[in-house]
C-alpha cells in the first residue's frame, strides 16, 4: 500500500468499502477531529524524532505495527474477494471517459469533408493525410501515393501533386510539406506581402536555411546584403513560424497533481503536514459489529468476523502507510532545509540510504515511499525523490549536489552573451573558481539532460 499513488490509493480505498461491509467513510468523525485539532496530518515540527499516531482498533489479532512492505495475503487469508478494478467507477478519470483525442487526422478529414471536391480527390486526399507523420510532414512522395493508388483509381502523378497543393490549404498551415524548407515557404506565404523582411525571408529560406541552421550570422548578411539589424528582423519572422505544425493540433490533456503534503514555515520553523484531504477517513460500521456473536460458529457469523479483522487490518494499514509517509517528508525538509530557503543552487546531496538511515528503515521502503508522492512547497510542487541526488566534491572537500550543478549551470548560460555563448570548457572553469570542480564532459551531460542546446547552436545576433 506504500507504494500506491495517491490516485491508486483511492482507487484501493473504493475497492475496499464496495467489497467490505464493514467498512464506511467516517465523514463525521473528519469534521470533529479536524475541529478538535486531532487529525493524523496535524502539524509536527521536523526536529521530533518520533510520531505518536493514535489507533482505537488495537486487537489482540492484530500486529501492533503492520510491516509497510507487506501484502493482505501476508497476515490474512481473504475470504471475500475485492471488486475489480475495471468494474469500479474510475471519478478521478471522468474526463478522459467522456473527451476523445483528437488527432491531426480527424482535424483534416473534418476540413475536407466541407470541401466540395471529386470522389476521386477525396480518395487521394484521403491517402495523403494517411501518410503524414504526427508533426504534419508528408513522409512519402507522389509515386508512391499512386502506386498505393493504382488498384482503386487510375490517375497520373500530376493529379496527385495537384491534391497534395490541395491538402497543404488545410489549417494547421504548413500541414503535408515534405520537408522543413517546403512547411516554411508555405506558412510564409500566407503573410502580408508588406510584412517587414518577408521578402529577404524567403531567400533565406529557399537559399540559405543550412546558414542559419549553422549559425553562421555574417555570411547571413553578406549573401542577403542585409546589416545586423535587419537580419535579426528577418530571422525574427522565420523563427515565429512552427517547424511542426501538426503538433499544434493534439489535445493538452491536463494532468493534475495532488500533494501528498504540505510544507511550510510558521515563526522561523519549517512545519509539514499530510494532506488530509487525500486520503478519506475509514471506520468499522458499528451496525454490522454489533451483530457479531462470539459462540457462534455459523457461516454468516465466520463472515462477519472475517470482514472485521480484514477491516481493521486495512484501516491500521492505512494509518501506518500516512505515519511512514509523514516521517520520510520531515525527514527530507529536514536534510533540504536550504532549499526550502534559497532554492535550487543550495540543494544538497542526499541518497535514500541518509533517509534510510535516519529513520532506521530500509532503503526499499524509503523508494517505496518517495515514488509518486509529491509534496507542496512555497517553491513548487515536487516529487519527493527530486529532492534526492549525487555528489560532486569541491574544494573546501564539502560536497554539492547534481541539482545544484545544474541550477548553477542553467543560470550562468541564462546570464551569457547572445553573441559569445559559453562553451562547456568555459562553464566548467566558471564553477571552479566558484570551488566546485567539474568535468567538461559532466557539464555536456548536464546541459543535456536540461534540454540546453551546445554553445553553436546558442549563439544569436540579440
Amino acid at each position: 500500500m506504500l507504494q500506491l499513488s495517491s490516485v491508486e490509493l483511492q482507487t484501493e480505498i473504493q475497492d475496499a468499502l464496495e467489497s467490505n461491509m464493514m467498512l464506511e467513510l467516517a465523514e463525521e468523525e473528519i469534521e470533529g477531529s479536524q475541529s478538535n485539532g486531532d487529525s493524523l496530518s496535524e502539524r509536527i515540527e521536523i526536529t521530533q524524532e518520533t510520531i505518536d499516531v493514535k489507533d482505537s482498533l488495537k486487537a489482540n489479532n492484530i500486529p501492533d505495527y503492520l510491516l509497510v512492505d507487506s501484502a493482505w495475503e501476508d497476515t490474512f487469508d481473504s475470504n471475500f474477494s475485492h471488486a475489480k478494478q475495471s468494474e469500479s467507477f474510475d471519478f478521478t478519470n471522468i474526463e478522459s471517459q467522456n473527451s476523445s483525442e483528437k488527432t491531426l487526422r480527424d482535424h483534416l478529414l473534418w476540413q475536407l469533408n466541407l470541401t466540395p471536391i471529386s470522389e476521386v480527390d477525396t480518395v487521394i486526399a484521403t491517402a495523403i493525410i494517411d501518410e503524414l507523420d504526427d508533426d504534419g510532414y508528408l513522409s512519402c512522395e507522389s509515386e508512391d501515393i499512386l502506386a498505393m493508388l493504382e488498384d482503386d483509381i487510375k490517375v497520373e502523378t500530376d493529379e496527385i501533386d495537384a491534391v497534395i497543393h490541395m491538402v497543404q490549404a488545410l489549417e494547421p498551415v504548413g500541414v503535408a510539406a515534405r520537408d522543413l524548407q517546403e512547411c516554411l515557404r508555405l506558412q510564409l506565404a500566407q503573410y502580408q506581402s508588406d510584412t517587414p523582411g518577408l521578402k529577404k525571408a524567403k531567400v533565406l529560406v529557399d537559399k540559405h536555411l543550412q546558414l542559419l541552421a549553422s549559425h553562421d550570422y555574417n555570411q547571413l548578411m553578406r549573401r542577403l546584403k542585409l546589416n545586423q539589424e535587419k537580419l535579426v528582423e528577418v530571422i525574427s519572422l522565420i523563427r515565429s513560424l512552427n517547424p511542426r505544425p501538426g503538433s499544434q493540433v493534439k489535445d493538452s490533456h491536463i494532468q493534475y497533481i495532488t500533494p501528498d503534503a504540505y510544507v511550510k514555515k510558521v515563526k522561523g520553523v519549517w512545519k509539514v503536514d499530510l494532506n488530509s484531504d487525500s486520503l478519506p477517513q475509514l471506520r468499522v460500521n458499528s451496525n454490522y459489529a454489533r451483530m457479531i456473536r462470539r459462540a457462534d460458529n455459523s457461516s454468516d457469523n465466520s463472515s462477519l468476523k472475517s470482514h472485521l479483522q480484514e477491516a481493521k487490518w486495512f484501516i491500521k494499514s492505512l494509518r501506518n502507510r500516512s505515519d511512514t509517509l509523514l516521517r520520510v517528508a520531515i525527514s527530507i525538509v529536514e536534510h533540504q532545509r536550504a532549499f526550502m530557503e534559497y532554492g535550487e543552487e543550495a540543494m544538497k546531496p542526499l541518497i535514500l540510504h541518509d533517509i534510510a538511515e535516519a529513520l532506521s528503515m530500509h532503503e526499499s521502503t524509503i523508494s517505496r515511499a518517495t515514488t509518486c508522492k509529491y509534496l507542496h512547497t512555497p517553491r513548487g510542487i515536487f516529487e519527493l525523490k527530486y529532492f534526492f541526488s549525487s555528489h560532486v566534491n569541491t574544494d573546501s572537500r564539502g560536497a554539492c549536489s547534481s541539482t545544484a550543478i545544474k541550477a548553477l549551470i542553467k543560470k550562468l548560460i541564462t546570464a551569457e552573451e547572445p553573441q559569445k555563448p559559453l562553451s562547456d570548457s568555459k562553464i566548467a572553469t566558471l564553477l571552479e573558481d566558484q570551488g566546485i570542480r567539474v568535468a567538461r564532459r559532466t557539464i555536456a551531460k548536464y546541459r543535456e539532460v536540461m534540454t540546453i542546446s551546445p554553445s553553436n547552436k546558442r549563439k544569436r545576433l540579440a
